[in-house]
């Protein structure tokens, strides 16, 4: 073998040598780079597993503190004291249910019974006069009878005329139906009505000097005017009689 053949052979294997050494040498760097990034992204999973570890933690804690502060303000119950509390709600507001319905019915029974009171007093308002007035009635049948007779005497009839007037007299007091008889009284426009005014001589001005017809009152309350003839004075002139002169 010549020289320049060993030359070109010793070459050749330089430069195997160095590929090959060229090739373990990034082999080795893509391991390490490789091998880095693992490390990498497992330094940083284990970094977000903490972070959320700690915000679970944190969010955890208020939580709770907010659980133990509604505690603290309202007091946990058991469900045996909710429903008795419950129950007894329940069982007031039927009791109040059942109070409104009576006093309702109460209202509705004294209303009812108001109303048929009123009712009765209006239809049966005179029923004590009328019991009294039958008594009249029944006077003034007996005369009418005694009149029919031919044996009957005047003065029996008028004996008993007289009786009935009372008895009727008698009632309307009874009832404080009081008889208006102004006669040789004040004329009172409120009570009398006057019938004429006849000039008098010697009566004060204004008397009632007769009564054509009896008034009547109820209580205060006028029910009939007395009709009279009203009294005025007569002004008499006097004349002085002069001597006559000569």
């Amino acid at each position: 073998m010549t020289e320049k053949e060993n030359i070109s052979s010793t070459e050749e294997q330089e430069k195997v040598t160095k590929e090959e050494t060229a090739k373990d040498i990034t082999e080795e760097n893509t391991q390490n780079s490789s091998e880095t990034q693992v490390e990498q992204s497992t330094s940083t999973v284990y970094k977000v597993e903490e972070t959320l570890g700690d915000i679970s933690e944190t969010e955890l804690a208020e939580q709770e503190s907010q659980i133990s502060d509604f505690e603290d303000v309202i007091p946990v119950s058991s469900v045996e004291d909710l429903s008795k509390q419950l129950a007894d709600a329940e069982k007031k507001a039927q009791e109040l249910w059942d109070n409104l319905l009576r006093q309702r019915a109460e209202s509705e029974n004294l209303r009812k019974r108001v109303e048929r009171d009123l009712d009765n007093a209006r239809k049966y308002a005179l029923e004590k006069f009328a019991k009294e007035l039958l008594a009249v009635k029944d006077s003034m049948e007996l005369g009418l009878e005694a009149v029919s007779k031919p044996e009957t005497e005047m003065q029996a009839v008028h004996d008993g005329m007289a009786l009935t007037l009372k008895m009727l007299t008698d009632t309307l007091e009874k009832f404080e139906i009081i008889v208006i008889d102004p006669l040789n009284e004040k004329f009172d426009p409120q009570w009398h009505e006057a019938m004429a005014i006849q000039p008098v001589p010697e009566v004060e001005d204004g008397t009632v000097i007769l009564v054509h017809q009896k008034g009547y009152q109820l209580f205060d309350r006028l029910l009939r005017p007395a009709r009279v003839i009203v009294a005025k004075t007569i002004e008499t002139s006097t004349t002085e009689e002069k001597p006559l002169e000569n």
